[in-house]
């Protein structure tokens, strides 16, 4: 899943596209690149971001959402309900929804989904991030949404446990060891699992150097492909052409490669 974002003030300057003519070039060079979907937000998510009116995050996204779904599949990265209803009326097949509240919507619009799990808002997310036992309180907390989506006939289904968003780097650590559990509880119900890690901040503490956002590539690609080795069915992810690369590479069987 490759990322656009018809925003100003998204983490990652390189990513960031302030005009519908720029979107839609990123969405298609996307596509070009081997991505299998294209992710369309018009409202940043990061922590401290601030929110956008209605009225905004429809005219952003809407027509980029229309002239992409020629090329491929496209999901709308939203938690407006309002939005998702505009975004698939313009050809957008996914609903990729961070408050995990619009699950009704996609049920009744016949499209796929992606709940992710998130402690607070953007506003106040990183405050103070707790939990007792993030692995199991996030985890549980995504079997509950996969088994009603289950239910209400959902499908395709992704669970992302929402790397980031409420975690310390320890939580985000702790869930990215954790990531075939997810996997496993995700298949009783016909789920995948995506895994978001891309340039995020937890990178940058792992090493000996702060990194900043542009020197984050290969921390990115290193967690991807620990997540994909565990199981996760989908990486969202900013730089398309080196994780498809590393998608092939891991999912290509070993017996094909040394023929």
């Amino acid at each position: 899943m490759g990322i656009v974002n018809v925003t100003p003030d998204s983490f990652f300057p390189a990513a960031r596209t302030e005009s519908i003519d720029a979107a839609i070039a990123r969405g298609r060079a996307l596509f070009d690149e081997g991505c299998d979907v294209v992710d369309v937000g018009g409202e940043s998510t990061r922590p401290g971001a601030t929110p956008v009116s209605e009225e905004e995050e429809l005219a952003r996204v809407v027509p980029v959402v229309r002239a992409l779904s020629a090329w491929g599949p496209v999901s709308i990265d939203t938690q407006k309900a309002t939005v998702a209803r505009a975004a698939v009326a313009a050809g957008a097949r996914i609903i990729n929804d961070i408050s995990a509240t619009l699950l009704p919507v996609a049920a009744e619009l016949g499209v796929g989904y992606v709940a992710m799990h998130r402690q607070g808002d953007s506003t106040t997310m990183q405050d103070n991030p707790h939990y007792d036992d993030v692995v199991a309180e996030v985890h549980g907390f995504l079997e509950a949404l996969a088994r009603e989506a289950s239910d209400l006939g959902v499908s395709p289904l992704w669970l992302d446990p929402g790397i980031g968003f409420g975690k310390t780097t320890a939580h985000n650590l702790a869930l990215l060891a954790h990531v075939d559990d997810l996997v496993t509880r995700g298949a009783r119900y016909g789920a995948g699992v995506l895994i978001g890690t891309s340039r995020k901040r937890f990178l940058a503490d792992l090493g000996s150097h702060h990194l900043e956002v542009e020197n984050r590539f290969e921390g990115s690609l290193a967690s991807e492909a620990w997540a994909l080795t565990l199981g996760a069915a989908m990486i969202r992810v900013h730089d398309t052409r080196g994780a498809r690369q590393l998608r092939d590479l891991i999912t290509t069987p070993i017996e094909e490669i040394v023929a």
